[in-house]
């Protein structure tokens, strides 16, 4: 009887097994068809500056061809990032994603973000705003430097006419929560409710020029959670928005905050 029942309750379980690999499929599916259509937009692009860099009959200017040199290194950027993405999210979806905790120091590291993605951006204005004695925190290096640039590349992107980003740190009794605002197109109530969703792209004129896989904020939350904080996001249409997640204070930082 005890062996009826398990192969009965293996059988009940098979409906919910298939369910399971059927939405891994359709997962790396539409993982494939979004990578596909997003890297081949920089691809076109650093071809066609590369053959125009080629042509014989034509002599570009020192300063032409510094342009055109830019942008085939922005459009590689651009395919770093998503093939950053795609790393990341792999690891997510098969539960591989491991932490080497270590106290880090959160100004620092959002300093050196900054100055990294300053040089990609002559619109923007980034600004790091971090009170003093900021207590560090129990995290991974690398992974949280992947949260902070996925969230400012998003705030660049999302903000086309250029404008003011700041990177804020407050301190709180338990955690630190580090902000990004910035004063781009916003988005609607509705889309903000989603806005961490795995692909998801607000349905605007607007946000459909902008490149990106829908994977990167997901990522972020994942990854924020995976050290026991939270994210969240507040925005306004046409003003801006402010993308923050806390992390725990570890103990060093608790003691250092104390004293």
């Amino acid at each position: 009887m005890r062996e009826i029942n398990k192969d009965l309750s293996e059988t009940d379980q098979l409906p919910e097994l298939l369910d399971a690999i059927h939405s891994s499929e359709r997962y790396h599916s539409e993982l494939l068809a979004s990578l596909s259509h997003e890297l081949r937009i920089p691809l076109t692009t650093i071809k066609g500056y590369a053959t125009a860099l080629q042509l014989e009959e034509v002599e570009w200017s020192p300063e032409k061809r510094r342009e055109f040199l830019k942008m085939i290194e922005i459009e590689c950027d651009h395919m770093e990032v998503m093939l950053t993405e795609l790393l990341a999210s792999s690891l997510i979806e098969v539960n591989q994603l491991t932490l080497e905790l270590q106290p880090l120091r959160l100004p620092r590291v959002a300093e050196q973000i900054v100055e990294e993605m300053q040089r990609r951006t002559e619109i923007h204005d980034l600004i790091v705003d971090f009170p003093a004695g900021f207590p560090p925190v129990e995290a991974d290096p690398q992974w949280i430097r992947h949260v902070l640039c996925n969230i400012l590349d998003n705030s660049i992107k999302y903000s086309p006419e250029g404008g003011l980003i700041v990177i804020r740190g407050e301190s709180r009794r338990m955690d630190v929560v580090i902000s990004v605002s910035d004063q781009g197109i916003g988005v609607s109530p509705e889309d903000l409710v989603l806005i961490f969703e795995r692909y998801f792209r607000a349905k605007s004129s607007v946000v459909s020029n902008i490149p990106g896989t829908g994977l990167g904020l997901p990522i972020a939350r994942a990854i924020v959670e995976a050290h026991g904080g939270r994210v969240w996001a507040e925005s306004r249409l046409g003003q801006g928005t402010t993308l923050s997640f806390s992390l725990p204070i570890s103990n060093r930082g608790k003691s250092e905050s104390r004293s």
